[in-house]
């Protein structure tokens, strides 16, 4: 199968979506289809540009300006020719909050005849009448468009732009034996009085990294009365605006046992991991969570808001600890460390038994999204 990947965004620029798409990309071809991804992020330069490597192609189509976001609305007659050249099978769009590229590609797409599959990487919250109003979801589904999300949550939201209860869930994938601890690793962690915490995220305000600190503020100061001789140690690991912000916070406050060591890449965030006890987020408005996902296969308790794309892999009680308010993951949180017990039972029942978020039944899963756009694709024609 010849596959037409459309994405805004693409490696080198970083980020959850482009992470993603690119490690689908190969492992589409890994499992023996051609893939061509189409995308506005530049490369080494701002010129177009072509390149291949085995099974996987890369159409770079910036606009030629430096410190260019990754849109170009100029190129959509250079990508209807690429599609009417190719003998694509099948085009994939993959959609964040704003992403005025992939929208323009899905109609190229649908011009040339390509049956289509759409998934969005986001959730649709205050932008919901805008999606309304310009209408590309409702539209796309009425023309035999195959809709997606990545999470239980974010694909009610698409079906409630799109009109539609037909939204299926394609997860974010992860490379499960990369993530597993050696079983050396996996056995319980020393009682040192130490539980460590680590959360990884842009330090963007979606992200909530102010309300992440309040969060293990409230936790240490309730875990002191809870178990006095247990101390909370966190890492939280990302880069963004904020994190010189958050940084002041915890200097002002005194808190140096929460670190901010920066960006860290997989090996070195897995190997924290696997230094660790629990996982803390509170973003609320997280369409999947792949650093969550990350640090549950490594065997981490996670603690997380409720009604989030975490709900898919996270069961509360089973693989962690999910709550609807910031209060209720202060005291989770002060409750799981004042615990060992509990806290053992949660990493040894995730270290024992792997997410169903596997790449391989992500791809299964893409592949399935595929076969469904060709049916549409033949029904609305």
């Amino acid at each position: 199968m010849r596959i037409a990947l459309l994405s805004d965004c693409y490696l080198p620029r970083l980020g959850g979506i482009e992470v993603q798409v690119h490690d689908l990309v190969h492992r589409l071809a890994a499992a023996g289809h051609e893939v061509d991804v189409v995308t506005a992020t530049a490369g080494e330069t701002r010129q177009h540009s072509t390149t291949s490597t085995g099974a996987v192609t890369v159409h770079r189509l910036p606009l030629p300006v430096p410190g260019a976001p990754p849109v170009n609305p100029f190129v959509k007659d250079e990508v209807r020719a690429l599609l009417d050249e190719g003998r694509f099978d099948v085009a994939h769009a993959h959609m964040g909050v704003v992403s005025p590229f992939a929208t323009d590609m899905v109609g190229v797409a649908l011009a040339a005849g390509l049956p289509t599959a759409t998934t969005w990487h986001c959730v649709i919250d205050r932008s919901a009448p805008v999606f309304r109003l310009l209408g590309h979801a409702r539209r796309w589904h009425e023309s035999g468009v195959a809709l997606s999300a990545v999470s239980g949550m974010a694909a009610e939201r698409v079906g409630d732009v799109a009109g539609t209860t037909d939204v299926r869930v394609v997860g974010n994938g992860i490379d499960v034996d990369h993530w597993r601890p050696p079983q050396d690793l996996g056995r319980p962690r020393p009682d040192d009085g130490v539980v460590r915490v680590v959360s990884a995220l842009r330090f963007v305000r979606r992200k909530r990294p102010g309300a992440l600190v309040e969060v293990l503020r409230s936790a240490r100061e309730r875990l002191d009365t809870l178990a006095p001789g247990v101390r909370l140690e966190a890492h939280l690991v990302g880069e963004g605006p904020q994190r010189r912000l958050v940084r002041a916070v915890l200097d002002r406050h005194g808190l140096d046992w929460v670190h901010t060591p920066g960006r860290l890449g997989r090996d070195a965030l897995r190997d924290l991991h696997w230094r660790s006890d629990a996982y803390l987020t509170t973003a609320r408005l997280e369409a999947f969570g792949i650093a969550a996902l990350e640090a549950r296969t490594a065997g981490l308790a996670v603690v997380a808001r409720q009604g989030t794309g975490v709900d898919d892999f996270v069961q509360d009680g089973r693989d962690g600890i999910l709550r609807s308010s910031d209060e209720g993951l202060a005291t989770a949180l002060a409750e799981l460390a004042a615990h060992p017990e509990e806290l053992a039972r949660l990493r040894a029942h995730n270290l024992a038994t792997p997410p169903a978020q596997s790449w391989e039944r992500v791809v299964d899963a893409t592949l399935d999204e595929y076969a469904r756009a060709r049916t549409l694709h033949e029904a609305a024609r």
